[in-house]
């Protein structure tokens, strides 16, 4: 029995995959983003049609989202999404820590609030 090699990760699994610091901190962001719009779909217990009501697109559309589909969906869009489901979007800027060349991305998600009826 061979034993598998077990490399430990960043922490960035877009850095670990290969892409660049740039194009991490955006799928980063844009991954945090989805999550955030896909509990608050979920959480509403909505079909895809009524979510696709809700926010002006196809069902088509609403399905690669909760598919976990970024492409063709920009940060900005992602934010229309989530402020017309009624979520808040905070993005808070502030000097990296003395030592550290770049800043870095992080995203926190909390948890959604059931939209009123």
């Amino acid at each position: 029995m061979t034993r598998a090699t077990v490399t430990k990760g960043s922490g960035n699994v877009f850095r670990d995959l290969g892409f660049s610091e740039e194009k991490s901190a955006e799928l980063i962001l844009k991954s945090s983003l989805l999550q955030a719009l896909q509990e608050t779909i979920k959480g509403q217990g909505w079909k895809q049609v009524e979510a696709a009501a809700q926010l002006g697109i196809d069902q088509a559309k609403v399905s690669k989202l909760l598919a976990g589909q970024m492409a063709g969906f920009s940060i900005e869009r992602l934010v229309h999404f989530l402020s017309l489901l009624g979520q808040d979007v905070e993005v808070t800027v502030r000097k990296a820590p003395r030592g550290r060349r770049h800043g870095i991305v992080r995203a926190r998600v909390s948890k959604p609030d059931k939209i009123p009826a």
